[in-house]
């Protein structure tokens, strides 16, 4: 069975992370370029997982044009991976610190894989230790 590890990330407190499996590779999404709610003080100890900041990213337009491309590359490659019996990808998402956009893009997509197809897939915040 094909595992997909979903992982968000910071681009200023360390990079995306490495891919150790046999096949190596994946994607890495660079969610900068959208809306920022830790630019706002009522969502800075907030994170992508709680409702306000989901609430606020879902009425950003360009959000969801990013959130589909996203979901149909990533659907692309995991149906020629099982195809193919690969057994992992690595989708990655960033932000600048790790806590807003990137975590909401990787529940999102976690979301949309485990509705969509029958894979593993294994969510990861690498700074949800930090948030708050």
């Amino acid at each position: 069975m094909l595992t997909v590890t979903v992982t968000s990330f910071s681009f200023i407190y360390g990079s995306y992370p490495k891919d150790d499996n046999s096949n190596g590779g994946g994607f890495v999404f660079d969610c900068r370029a959208l809306p920022n709610p830790g630019r706002y003080e009522k969502y800075k100890a907030l994170s992508g997982k709680d409702d306000a900041v989901s609430k606020y990213l879902e009425q950003q337009e360009e959000v969801a044009l990013f959130l589909d491309a996203v979901f149909k590359l990533v659907s692309q490659s995991v149906k020629k991976y099982q195809e193919r019996s690969f057994e992992n990808l690595q989708v990655n998402f960033g932000c600048t610190g790790g806590q807003h956009r990137s975590v909401y893009s990787a529940e999102r997509l976690t979301d949309y894989l485990n509705e969509n197809f029958d894979i593993k897939v294994n969510l990861i915040h690498l700074r949800e230790k930090i948030w708050g």
